[in-house]
């Protein structure tokens, strides 16, 4: 049976990655209007807009891409300067130096202004407690916490929504074959944050879990068959 959709609109926090793409077509089938929004920050692995891009186009997606250069010259870390390479392993204690301070506070607050401006209230971002890396704004606490900042903040009820929230990268994987577009995150998203696609280095900590996560999915794809 088909999966009735709202008869509504949602805006996703969309990077032309493996998550933010997995929520995307999760999204358009919930809502009859989908939105996709990116950030351009001056990020190292840049090549993950051209993705965004790349999929709006074939889909038919409207998408904007809003200038946050101003988060470049606020942090120094190894996804906003070149001259620092990537964390290759996490460390022992902190966040490994991909961790961009702000970056989910500041795209999902964005995110809320411009949906509010089209009367949009869910908004949809791939964060995941289950594969977040240590980062703390990939947190459910984090993601609660600010919802009710946002809709205090500008009185409208927001819903922020996390499809991927207690999914680890092997059930990600799991949801994008049930949507059919397994081929394509594998194929035409950018994980790496060195930014080469597909596959990509292999090194960086986003490679790395993003390849445990296939190889343990597709092991139980292979069992269950």
């Amino acid at each position: 049976m088909k999966e009735q959709k709202n008869s509504s609109s949602a805006m996703v926090v969309f990077s032309g990655g493996q998550d933010s793409t997995t929520c995307l077509f999760w999204a358009m089938k919930r809502y009859d209007t989908v939105i996709a929004l990116s950030f351009d920050y001056g990020q190292r692995h840049h090549e993950e807009l051209v993705c965004a891009k790349e999929i709006c186009r074939q889909y038919q997606i409207e998408h904007i891409i809003m200038d946050m250069s101003l988060l470049n010259q606020l942090v120094s870390n190894s996804l906003t300067r070149p001259d620092i390479a990537v964390d290759e392993d996490a460390p022992e204690q902190g966040t490994p130096n991909s961790f961009v301070d702000g970056r989910n506070h500041l795209f999902l607050s964005y995110a809320a202004i411009a949906a509010k401006q089209r009367g949009i209230t869910d908004i949809i971002t791939g964060v995941s407690q289950s594969d977040f890396s240590g980062y703390p704004d990939c947190r459910d606490v984090f993601i609660k916490s600010l919802n009710v900042t946002l809709n205090l903040a500008m009185d409208f009820p927001f819903d922020l929504i996390t499809p991927l929230m207690w999914r680890d990268k092997k059930e990600t994987w799991a949801l994008a074959d049930e949507l059919g577009i397994l081929d394509l995150i594998r194929e035409k998203t950018l994980t790496c944050y060195n930014g080469i696609r597909g596959e990509g280095c292999g090194h960086c900590p986003a490679c790395k879990l993003r390849k445990k996560g296939f190889m343990e999915y597709m092991a139980l794809k292979k069992n269950l068959s």
